[in-house]
């Protein structure tokens, strides 16, 4: 039984281990990667994207690097920067993705990679490794 469309919220973050362009591209696009393959997204159903990034990284909006994506030209999109927190994980981007989906939230499967893979171990891939079976909508 396939329940109505919703808007649900996907999380993520990675970090890069330089502030520069080529690094926080690279890292963006492969944590936009994983998000659209373990959710099997389809752009048009991504309503809009938050990118947040610690204050020493400012070579580059991370929001930039989605809106060069087949299909993400529609997509809202924002950046902001994260405020300062004392002893914080360093040159963290992290991403808060809505899209409209006919799964339950608790089927939304969050990418943490790089440093980031330990914010939310509760969040681990072998957690949520059933749902990756999930059918296509």
């Amino acid at each position: 039984m396939t329940s109505a469309w919703k808007v649900r919220a996907i999380r993520g973050a990675t970090t890069v281990t330089e502030n520069s362009a080529p690094a926080i591209r690279t890292a963006v696009r492969e944590l936009i990667d994983e998000i659209e393959t373990r959710n099997r997204l389809d752009p048009e159903e991504i309503v809009s994207a938050i990118f947040t990034a610690t204050p020493d990284l400012d070579a580059i909006f991370p929001a930039s690097v989605a809106r060069d994506r087949p299909g993400w030209d529609n997509v809202a999109l924002l950046d902001v920067q994260q405020f300062h927190v004392k002893g914080a994980l360093p040159r963290c981007i992290r991403v808060l993705i809505h899209v409209n989906t006919p799964h339950p939230q608790r089927e939304m499967i969050h990418a943490y990679l790089g440093e980031a893979k330990n914010l939310r171990p509760d969040w681990s891939l072998a957690a949520i490794a059933p749902v990756l079976h999930r059918p296509l909508h």
